[in-house]
């Protein structure tokens, strides 16, 4: 097997996680710090899956298997991906917005 780069790892049959084993702790440490915005979404998302009781009035407890917690981080990790691609394109179409809209006003002077 080839070594990756910079790490000194083997590579294996699975691209995405040898690209991940590739990066750098700075590239990591960017990547795992979650935009506010999408964090708030994805914090209502989950509550949403396990119930949302006040917890001044109530003293929840939830109780699961391993399986059926891994599903649930499974399905959060994808949501939040799905959440944070769509805020990069909302970005991306402002940014666009923008643009025309200066675009439109220097050609009207």
């Amino acid at each position: 097997m080839n070594s990756l780069p910079h790490t000194g790892r083997e590579k294996t049959d699975n691209p995405l996680w040898d690209y991940v084993q590739s990066l750098s702790p700075e590239a990591i440490a960017k990547l795992s710090q979650p935009n506010p915005e999408v964090a708030q979404v994805m914090e209502r998302s989950i509550a949403g899956m396990l119930g949302t009781l006040p917890p001044e009035g109530f003293d929840v407890a939830v109780t699961t298997s391993r399986e059926n917690l891994s599903k649930l981080l499974v399905s959060a990790m994808m949501n939040g991906y799905f959440l944070n691609s769509a805020h990069q394109r909302m970005a991306f179409d402002r940014s666009l917005q923008a643009v025309h809209t200066d675009d439109d006003q220097d050609g009207h002077q």
